[in-house]
């Protein structure tokens, strides 16, 4: 059960990634710009050139991009056979009817679906608490399979708070049944975080996103800011975050 306050993670990584960090910069320097830091005026400058370049569509695709070919060109499994298919959790969303599975989950629910209809795997589905007082995200997205999709859930895995114990609960789950293989159905640019949490479990996880970004370009529509385009970095930049803490923690 989430205790009802924020998580330092969620504290951390927030302080942690731009844009905040790099606004907080940005009134640093401006306030000692004020007391006549030319240098601070000048840092400012730099910080929020480099806000507005994550905000366009070129960068935030060669961050995509950095993080997405790992799985548009996979290295090659031998002898693995696939057995079910896991549907990792993303966020919630709240409305008029209580909280609901948001847009990124659901996008990662329609390939898990689409998966289930061409191959008849039984499903797993991850997530744990994400609010205070909501039901598990696990719960929601196989109401979700059910209702939207047509699609039964086998495994509703309702413990897991990140990637890792989505991995590690998930890889439990199957390894009670005799499974040892299984898809594992992300983002493209969160499945590479995935598969090393998966890797760590023995689990035998296959890749399998919703959709690759299209490849970077650069003329001169996608060099002008706008704020999705920010948020795309946002979720690039922790992933690579992602991926270093857990080359750290080994």
């Amino acid at each position: 059960m989430m205790e009802n306050s924020i998580p330092l993670r969620q504290v951390l990584t927030a302080l942690g990634l731009p844009p905040l960090v790099l606004v907080l910069a940005c009134v640093a320097g401006g306030l000692l710009a004020w007391r006549g830091s030319r240098a601070a005026g000048l840092c400012v400058a730099i910080i929020a050139s480099m806000l507005l370049l994550l905000a366009t569509p070129a960068i935030s695709a060669l961050l995509m991009a950095s993080l997405e070919r790992e799985i548009a060109a996979p290295a090659p499994v031998s002898g693995v056979v696939p057995a079910a298919i896991i549907v990792l959790g993303a966020e919630v969303t709240h409305g008029r009817h209580g909280a609901t599975v948001g847009p990124l989950t659901l996008e990662r629910l329609r390939a898990g679906a689409a998966l289930h209809r061409r191959t008849g795997l039984p499903l797993l589905v991850t997530g744990g608490v994400l609010s205070p007082g909501d039901p598990p995200l696990a719960a929601l997205m196989a109401r979700s399979l059910a209702e939207d999709f047509h699609a039964p859930v086998r495994w509703v895995e309702p413990r897991a708070a990140d990637t890792r114990d989505n991995a590690v609960f998930s890889a439990a789950m199957l390894r009670a049944e005799g499974i040892e293989a299984a898809f594992v159905v992300s983002h493209a640019w969160h499945l590479p975080r995935a598969l090393e949490a998966f890797g760590r479990t023995g689990l035998a996880a296959v890749p399998e996103a919703p959709d690759l970004d299209a490849a970077p370009r650069f003329g001169l529509p996608q060099w002008l800011p706008r704020a999705d385009y920010l948020a795309e970095s946002w979720f690039a930049l922790r992933e690579w975050v992602g991926r270093l803490f857990y080359a750290i923690r080994g």
